[in-house]
């Protein structure tokens, strides 16, 4: 029995109703326990501003290493790695600009994610099926045949994100308030793809 193997894809998009961020502080001082102590003091506010319902903090990571030049040693720095999920978006302005006033050594985000994605999934699912059938609808039209019945299908799931590392903001001996309002921190649309591959019979 002669078949017909096809690739389907499927896209829809939703507005995301969650965001992520990534964010680090650091601190020098003469050793590292110098370092971690001036550390440990300067999160004293941040860990006070991530206290709350709307943000989880997904990894908290801590470095602590010498700092080196010319091969002899110059002192010591401290970091610590932030991962958060931020699930009330009316907060997150007021969030990334507080966080932003903290001066810290890096930060990256928002990006965009949806706490609940299988309605979506099944949507693009459903797009990338009908359009493997759509394309082998025509193959059996050009050979002058009618498609039969779906004989095999596999699932495959195509998504991706990312971020774009931001340049760390030199330490101020007087914090100013950011306004983050021109920034456009709204949610944006998050895409779900979806796609596989079928085989489908042929009629005579």
């Amino acid at each position: 029995m002669a078949e017909v193997v096809t690739k389907g894809s499927g896209e829809v998009e939703r507005i995301a109703d969650r965001a992520r961020l990534w964010v680090s502080f650091a601190a020098t001082g003469n050793t590292r326990a110098e370092a971690v102590n001036a550390l440990n003091a300067r999160l004293a506010d941040v860990e006070t501003l991530l206290d709350t319902s709307a943000v989880e903090v997904r990894s908290r990571h801590l470095s602590v290493f010498e700092n080196w030049q010319r091969r002899r040693m110059v002192g010591a720095r401290a970091e610590q790695h932030y991962v958060l999920r931020v699930s009330d978006l009316t907060v997150l302005a007021d969030l990334v600009s507080r966080l932003l006033t903290a001066e810290p050594a890096s930060f990256n985000g928002p990006d965009w994610e949806l706490s609940d994605d299988a309605d979506a999934v099944r949507d693009a699912q459903r797009e990338a099926v009908a359009d493997a059938r759509r394309r082998a609808e025509g193959y059996a039209d050009a050979l002058g045949t009618r498609l039969g019945p779906l004989l095999r299908l596999s699932d495959g799931y195509e998504g991706g994100g990312g971020f774009a590392p931001m340049a760390a903001a030199a330490p101020r001996a007087h914090q100013e308030s950011v306004d983050v309002s021109n920034l456009n921190l709204e949610p944006q649309l998050v895409t779900v793809s979806a796609s596989c591959t079928t085989a489908w019979s042929l009629l005579d």
